[in-house]
């Protein structure tokens, strides 16, 4: 289970102020990091990091464990195109084809994860 730092209500009260434009850089940053946890919370595993510099990164996605180095599975993109993909304003073949998210590895692919919000009650 994914270690939580961010109260849900936190969480979701800085996607809406991502989504109605008030947002500051600290809820930018919270609403990311809230996404990152949820996403490590509903993919579980240490095969896949997640990078959305510079506010975050998680490792999720069940498969062979990774140590040291660069991790063979790494996606990364900016915060505004993350939170376009959690959110369903983007879907992630778009991004990808966009070239707005850098995917390497098999397990690489968060599509199947992605949107995150309004996947939970």
């Amino acid at each position: 289970m994914a270690r939580r730092r961010i109260a849900a209500e936190d969480g979701h009260r800085a996607l809406a102020q991502v989504a109605d434009g008030s947002a500051g850089r600290p809820e930018l940053a919270m609403a990311v990091r809230f996404t990152l946890e949820e996403l490590a919370e509903l993919a579980p595993g240490n095969s896949v990091e997640v990078r959305v510099p510079p506010f975050g990164v998680t490792q999720c996605v069940e498969g062979p464990r990774h140590t040291r180095g660069t991790p063979p599975n790494v996606v990364e993109t900016d915060a505004a195109t993350w939170l376009a993909l959690v959110t369903g304003t983007t879907t992630w073949p778009d991004a990808v084809a966009a070239g707005r998210v850098a995917a390497s590895g098999q397990r690489a692919d968060l599509g199947a994860w992605l949107p995150l919000v309004g996947r939970h009650p």
